[in-house]
Formats: C-alpha cells, structure tokens, sequence
C-alpha cells in the first residue's frame, strides 16, 4: 500500500475515534513476518520483528515504537509523527507514551467478531498486560473491532478508483470467458484459461488460486468455495463462475451465469429464465433499499425473503460482503442472523462500504443461477460500480 493510502487510512481513524469516543488505538504486534496483524499493511506500511506499538490517538498524535534496530526503517517509512526505539524492553516507552498521553480508553488489535481486528495472539496480549499491570491502563484495554470496522470499510475515493478499475478488468476477463467457453470442456480448462488471462496480464488472484476462479456446470455441482473439477460442460447446463483479481492491492469479487443451448435451441428454456430473472430482480430490490444505518441482516432479508417466496430454497450463505484489500474485507456483513456469523449482521451499513450482493439459487436438473455485482454505498443509498448481468449469457 502506497504511503500517501497509509496517510489517508490513519487520518480517517483519527476521525473514527472521535466518532466513537475512544482515546487512543494501539496495534501491539511482534514478528510480523510470520505473524502479521491484519491492519499492518493499512496502518503501518512496513514489518516489525520486535514487540512494538503503533499508535494513533484522536488527538491526531501518532506514536511508533519498534526495536533500535529498526528505528531507521521506520523513519525512512515515515507513516508515524513520532517515532521511538528501544534497546531491552518496550514497557518504558510504551509507560512514558502513555502518560504522556492519559488515554481512558486504549482499543487493542483483539476481537470476538471479526477476523480482521484480531491480530493480538494471546500470549502477546499476556505480556501487554504485564506491562500495564500497576497502572491505572491495565483497566482501559477494549476492543479495535468497531474501529477496524468502520477503517476497512470506509473506501476513500484514491481506494474507490483502484477498486473501480479491478472490477473493470475483471468484467473484460469474462467476457472473453464467454467466447472462450464451449461444450465439450471442463471446468478446469475454463478455469485454466482465466488463470493463464489472469497472469499475462500482471493481475494476482483475489483469493487462493486453487479456486480462483470457481467454476461450475450444470447440476450436483461442488459447494460454493469449491475449485473447479474435470465435470464436462454440456449442452442443457447452466453455468457459473465466480472469479475476482487483485489490481494494484485491491480486490474484485464477482459471479456470471451462462447457459449452453441445445443444437435445436436459440434460448434458455423457461425454467432457466425464470430463476435467472429472480436471481437479478432480488439484487434491485436488495439495493433499492441499501443505505447508511440498515443493519445487514435486514438487506439479506430482502433479497432471501423474495426468493423463498418464489418457491426456491434460501441461498445457503449472506447475501453479501465487503470488499477491499482482501475479497472478505469490513465488518459489516449483509447476512442472516445465524450463529456463525456473530454480530456482524447486526452492525450498521456506512457510506463508503463496498458490498457484494451474490444471492443464488438451483434450477433444477439444470445447475445453479447466480450473479456476483458490487455496489458502493452513498449517502442516501447505494450505486452498482460492476456493469450489471441482466440477460443470462448463452453459449452455442
């Protein structure tokens, strides 16, 4: 990540503390070579071997403290206002920053709910807490996660270009997938072809290449993150791929749904129509009523409730996720209210999201409609920043 992002990412969490009231926000890492901290790369820009905190306080202050050894590299980085190395022990600078700034509240790298504000192991957090024991800090430790939350997903608009752009070349890959694909392949000579596009192109896979892309044809396909089998495509299937790149950092994530036509045939048959075109209009209702401060259990609600009512099971997933950095990116999920998924679809939709909306649903004795758009949240609803699938893709 570019450090003028970096800069722009720590100057939105400035904000987001104020917002939320929350003092200071501290990432307490070591080793993060092997054990990198999932906001590293957001935040701070670079690695650190040793214990070290990076700190950002609503104030605006930033603090680095890192090892003697890599007081220099971090200088050089020059993503932290105020940079401080150690020789034997970081409790010292870590006290003296501290009370020098008497935070009540210090929000730390843990979280119960999210994958992405939890990079504080265990024991790392024992030895924080050593540190701090004796002082009036060791009671002000809460949890990152609803800043996390809100700094991944809030898109500035330097991300919201690239993320533009991923989607762009991401689409120009499907549509040469739709001339490429014939009767007679496999999904894994599809795959293969979008792999090999993929990389001429300079681009890196949104998520492990083993199923990057997703393809699957006709019925009794493989689950959902499933990579692509030596299952032949064959006339009367429907067809669909779910494939994303990384450009420049950020990710794509989207669905397509084709369908092979019989010899005899110039269209889908009606059946295959008619699932298509729920799967499409449940993703207009869906944004139509996409907004800052819906919870995301009530959008997939939307979309789920329509579909089952047209006499189709419930799509055994959310309706759809944040993307960004990585394909499964924020907090807010646009989900049910299952266990699994904890308290994200509780959390509340924030201008700058960038969501997926990815129902689905199978066609009997044909395969699996689905279609994958992306959408980024506005101030009074939502815009689709994919060029929507409306007419299902028909391959002769």
């Amino acid at each position: 990540m570019s450090k003028e992002i970096i800069l722009e990412k720590i100057e939105q969490a400035v904000k987001i503390l104020n917002e939320k009231e929350i003092d200071m926000w501290m990432t307490y890492v070591r080793e993060t070579g092997s054990m990198k901290d999932p906001m590293m790369d957001t935040i701070v820009g670079t690695n650190a071997t040793w214990q070290s905190a990076f700190i950002i306080t609503k104030s605006g202050n930033t603090y680095a403290i890192v090892g003697s050894l890599e007081l220099a590299n971090m200088k050089a980085v020059d993503t932290y206002k105020n940079i401080k190395g150690y020789l034997k022990s970081i409790k010292e600078p870590l006290l003296e920053v501290l009370n020098e700034c008497k935070p009540n509240k210090i929000a730390v790298n843990y979280s119960l709910n999210s994958s992405l504000g939890d990079g504080l192991t265990h024991g790392l957090y024992l030895e924080l807490l050593d540190h701090l024991k004796d002082t009036k800090f060791a009671n002000a430790l809460i949890s990152s996660e609803e800043i996390v939350s809100s700094l991944r997903g809030r898109k500035s608009s330097v991300e919201l270009n690239l993320m533009k752009e991923a989607v762009k070349e991401t689409l120009k890959i499907f549509d040469e997938v739709t001339k490429f694909m014939k009767p007679g392949m496999t999904e894994k000579q599809v795959a293969a072809f979008v792999q090999d596009i993929t990389a001429k192109r300079g681009f890196e896979p949104a998520w492990e290449k083993e199923y990057c892309p997703s393809v699957f044809t006709g019925p009794d396909t493989a689950g959902a993150h499933s990579g692509p089998t030596d299952k032949v495509i064959e006339p009367g299937h429907v067809i669909n791929m779910d494939f994303g790149i990384k450009y420049n950092g950020y990710c794509s994530d989207l669905q397509r749904t084709w369908y092979v036509l019989h010899p005899n045939e110039e269209k889908a048959p009606a059946e295959v129509q008619k699932g298509f075109d729920i799967i499409v209009e449940s993703i207009t209702r869906a944004a139509n009523n996409l907004k800052p401060g819906k919870k995301g259990f009530e959008i997939d609600e939307i979309a789920r409730n329509y579909i089952q009512i047209q006499g189709y099971s419930e799509y055994p997933h959310g309706l759809g996720h944040q993307v960004g950095k990585l394909c499964h990116d924020g907090g807010c999920l646009l989900g049910p209210k299952w266990e699994r998924y904890g308290n994200v679809p509780f959390i509340e939709v924030e201008e700058g999201n960038v969501f997926t909306l990815e129902p689905r649903l199978t066609i009997p004795n044909y395969g699996i409609a689905t279609v994958e758009e992306e959408v980024i949240v506005t101030k009074e609803g939502c815009e689709f920043i994919s060029e929507r699938q409306k007419e299902i893709y028909l391959i002769k």
